[in-house]
């Protein structure tokens, strides 16, 4: 018996099975540094299980709305206020079964199959298979390290067709952590006025961001930009909330209402009792608990970065957000370790994971191929050992 073309077209997640692959060498006895994970390595915070814990002892465990409980909506809605200086009514929010339902929704409400979806490079994996399940084609633009791997309005001027029906911004981003500036943002908005094109603004990474970096939402650059963006967002990263299935969403109220549809027939409500307890996330204890993660962050993205760019062929911008680094590996291209030809990033990767035990996903996942990225999820000290390896691997 067959699957359908659409199931064959999209291969499993490479962050996953680079997981996964790590996972089981650790079974097997070895001591695996893995840098592959995308979810922070802190626990929940305790006042937010305590209050999943209520809400199921209380009976919040039946069907809700589809879009999710009013409450949460109402919170979510009061946060933008707060954080974004961003209008959106309780209305305007949707509730998803986490980040990735978030993308797929957002595209399966607007796009028609034929239209075209501007994507910069590096890309979280993710969004290039939920172009495809939309049927709707993918306008990859290629960024580089000499502009810290954003978009130039140039760039996304030259993208645009008469196809073209939303582009994807993702800051911080996974998988560098690239930050656009408030003034990169708006010469970007700027290109897009007086057109139809959606902006789908990822911004589960918001408040993890270091240094001076400044954080502002696309949708709050301008009366045009609020119109055309839609807001994803989540508590998997900021709160560590991974497994508990939490996106969300906001924006144009046609396409809310769209989401909400469809959500009602994919998957009904998000799970009842989490979108209670989120409701406690997003009162005044997380400002304390979050800013605790972020600090740590920060120390361990300088360490990773600058260590790396120690290391000789190594090329590593800063991270300016998120949890990850997204060095330039290529140098060692066409070299053989242990047997083994160093051609792409996967080669690369690979030959790390097996012959190093260290874990990393190859840039190829994000669409650029002379990198890798490494997630600083985990201790200092699984850092430094991690890099140990590397370095001495290499030489």
């Amino acid at each position: 018996m067959k699957t359908s073309q659409r199931a064959q077209s999209v291969p499993a997640s490479m962050t996953i099975a680079v997981t996964a692959r790590a996972k089981e060498l650790k079974a097997q006895g070895v001591d695996v540094v893995g840098f592959g994970a995308g979810e922070p390595d802190f626990d929940t915070p305790e006042y937010i299980k305590d209050a999943a814990i209520a809400a199921i002892k209380s009976g919040k465990t039946k069907y809700t709305a589809a879009s999710g409980i009013p409450e949460l909506r109402q919170a979510i809605a009061d946060k933008f206020k707060r954080d974004n200086n961003l209008d959106y009514t309780a209305e305007q929010v949707i509730v998803n079964v986490g980040g990735k339902h978030s993308v797929y929704e957002a595209m399966q409400a607007v796009l028609d199959p034929g239209d075209e979806v501007i994507l910069p490079t590096p890309y979280w994996v993710t969004y290039p298979e939920c172009v495809k399940l939309a049927d709707s084609a993918l306008k990859v633009v290629e960024t580089d390290k000499a502009n810290e791997y954003k978009m130039t309005p140039d760039q996304l001027k030259a993208a645009i067709t008469e196809k073209t029906a939303m582009v994807i911004i993702n800051s911080p981003s996974n998988p560098g952590g690239f930050t656009y500036t408030p003034d990169e943002l708006r010469a970007l908005a700027k290109v897009l006025e007086g057109t139809n094109i959606y902006v789908m603004s990822d911004e589960i990474y918001e408040r993890l961001i270091y240094g001076d970096t400044k954080f502002i939402s696309f949708a709050a650059l301008s009366e045009d930009a609020y119109n055309r963006t839609i807001t994803l967002n989540g508590l998997s990263k900021a709160f560590s909330m991974t497994g508990w299935r939490l996106g969300y969403t906001a924006g144009p109220l046609n396409v809310i209402k769209a989401m909400g549809r469809l959500q009602s027939h994919m998957t009904s409500n998000p799970v009842t009792f989490a979108q209670h307890a989120a409701v406690t996330a997003f009162g005044p204890e997380s400002d304390q608990a979050i800013e605790t993660m972020r600090v740590q962050f920060e120390k361990r993205a300088k360490v990773m970065a600058d260590r790396l760019n120690r290391i000789e062929g190594i090329e590593c911008a800063a991270p300016t957000g998120a949890f990850y680094c997204f060095p330039d590996v290529s140098a060692h291209f066409g070299r053989s370790i242990n047997g083994t030809k160093l051609s792409n990033s996967m080669d690369f990767s690979q030959a790390l994971l097996e012959q190093a035990n260290v874990a990393v996903v190859p840039g190829v996942a994000f669409g650029c191929d002379n990198n890798v990225r490494l997630s600083f999820a985990c201790s200092l000290e699984q850092i430094n050992k991690g890099l140990d390896r590397l370095e001495q691997w290499l030489k």
